[in-house]
């Protein structure tokens, strides 16, 4: 441990050093002029200051001042000969830890400094502990970061899986889940949507149809127009979609349930299937109408062609405040660059089927 020792009188410092050479694993660094050993304290970390008070040029409470800027729990041992109490008010006030009165007795000196030096290595052992704790618990979050992902992951799976799953029974194709996810999360992002809240649309959204899997054929895949009877129970897959997906008590899942149910809603409530209207629908369920829709639209079927982008554009427009929310409207049209690079993007041929599909 270093013992900076600063006075001015060379006879004191050799005194003051001789003592300090008795306390086991201690290095006295040894100064007449207070500026220099100023300079070296701020430029190095000792464990103990002995400083007199009374020097030319710098005094013991200005030096002082000056050292806690840098080291304010260093253990600091004035010497003095004056015993006035405001004095020693001051130096407590700056950070003195404690005193000694010329002449300077012996023995007091050293307790004084074992005192303080045991003080300090205390101070030095609990900062060692905090900085293996920062460290312990750095790794700790690292640690849970890495769970996080891999739950993240899992459940991303579980998505594709369940999204693949309707698929399989469905004529609309992977990419079309890609476009629309993705649609769905940019028109979340113009509308100030939180990262999380943006991520979560983008990864629930994949699972808007998977209550066709409980869809008959003959009704899911019938090239021609649904009568009546057929368009009633093909519109159960909303409600069969949230039954199976409101069973899951994450986040994910109940996003998705949420999705499932509400976004076949339209906002003068003639949607389905339970009629609500304007802000009565979910949110989530208002986007990913329009998402859904457009990507419908401007996609190509066995049974249709594709509409032009500017086709559907003005449906999209001509049904706002009926059919759509005029916000997720005005937000994806906001987008409308983005939109066309998310299309050329995913294309129906080029789509690959792997877990990282969201991507």
């Amino acid at each position: 441990m270093q013992v900076a020792i600063i006075d001015d009188n060379q006879m004191n410092v050799k005194l003051m050093q001789h003592h300090v050479n008795k306390v086991a694993d201690c290095t006295p660094v040894c100064f007449t002029d207070p500026v220099v050993a100023l300079d070296w304290c701020l430029d190095n970390d000792p464990d103990l200051l002995i400083v007199d008070q009374q020097m030319p040029g710098l005094s013991g409470i200005e030096l002082v001042k000056r050292f806690r800027v840098r080291h304010p729990d260093t253990p600091t041992l004035m010497v003095t000969a004056n015993c006035d109490k405001e004095l020693r008010y001051e130096a407590l006030g700056i950070g003195v830890t404690d005193f000694l009165t010329k002449p300077v007795d012996n023995v007091e000196f050293l307790a004084r400094a074992r005192n303080m030096l045991a003080l300090r290595e205390s101070h030095k052992k609990v900062a060692e502990q905090a900085a293996l704790l920062a460290d312990r618990n750095a790794w700790l979050d690292d640690e849970v970061r890495k769970k996080t992902q891999a739950i993240v992951a899992q459940a991303q799976e579980t998505v594709f899986c369940l999204a693949k799953a309707a698929e399989s029974r469905d004529p609309e194709t992977g990419a079309h889940i890609q476009r629309m996810s993705h649609y769905s999360r940019l028109i979340a992002r113009r509308l100030g949507l939180s990262t999380e809240q943006q991520e979560l649309l983008l990864t629930a959204a994949p699972m808007h149809d998977i209550g066709k899997v409980g869809t008959p054929d003959m009704i899911l895949l019938k090239p021609g127009k649904l009568d009546d009877a057929e368009m009633a129970v093909m519109r159960q897959h909303a409600t069969i979609g949230y039954q199976v997906l409101s069973m899951g008590s994450s986040p994910l899942l109940q996003a998705a349930a949420e999705i499932a149910y509400t976004h076949h809603e339209k906002f003068d409530g003639s949607g389905y299937p339970r009629g609500l209207k304007g802000d009565a629908i979910p949110l989530f369920g208002r986007i990913v109408a329009v998402a859904d829709v457009f990507d419908a639209l401007t996609s190509s079927r066995p049974y249709k062609t594709a509409w032009t982008f500017e086709r559907a554009r003005q449906l999209l427009i001509d049904g706002k405040g009926s059919h759509f929310d005029a916000a997720c409207v005005d937000a994806l049209l906001g987008e409308w660059d983005e939109a066309l690079e998310i299309k050329q993007r995913f294309q129906d041929e080029e789509v690959k089927e792997r877990i990282t599909w969201l991507e």
